[in-house]
């Protein structure tokens, strides 16, 4: 049977590069989709294939309304999110699998 985690991520050009908000039911194989340029054009186009940040939700309406705050906030504020977790800008694409294990979750 397959699980399903909505998660908002952002993936990233390179650190302080073009950033791409987005929101799915099925994390690793968005991601996948990204590094391969399978995803939609925006990331394709920026090549925005590394995963920096990323946050579990219980439902898929809280991740959509996260997803929404993110997308409204300034350049520098995202920055600073990512770095609070992610100072590097390092790939967290290996943290997916498996999926569930020590995963960041917010239980709005």
């Amino acid at each position: 049977m397959e699980r399903r985690q909505p998660c908002v991520y952002m993936m990233a050009s390179r650190r302080n590069g073009t950033l791409y908000i987005g929101v799915t039911s099925d994390p690793i194989k968005r991601v996948w989709q990204h590094k391969n340029n399978v995803a939609d054009s925006f990331s394709r186009r920026h090549r925005a294939h590394t995963l920096v940040w990323y946050e579990l939700h219980e439902t898929m309406e809280s991740a959509i309304l996260h997803e929404k705050r993110l997308k409204s906030w300034h350049r520098v504020w995202k920055a600073c999110l990512i770095e609070g977790e992610n100072p590097e800008w390092t790939d967290l694409y290996s943290t997916l699998m498996p999926l569930g294990s020590g995963l960041r979750r917010n239980d709005e």
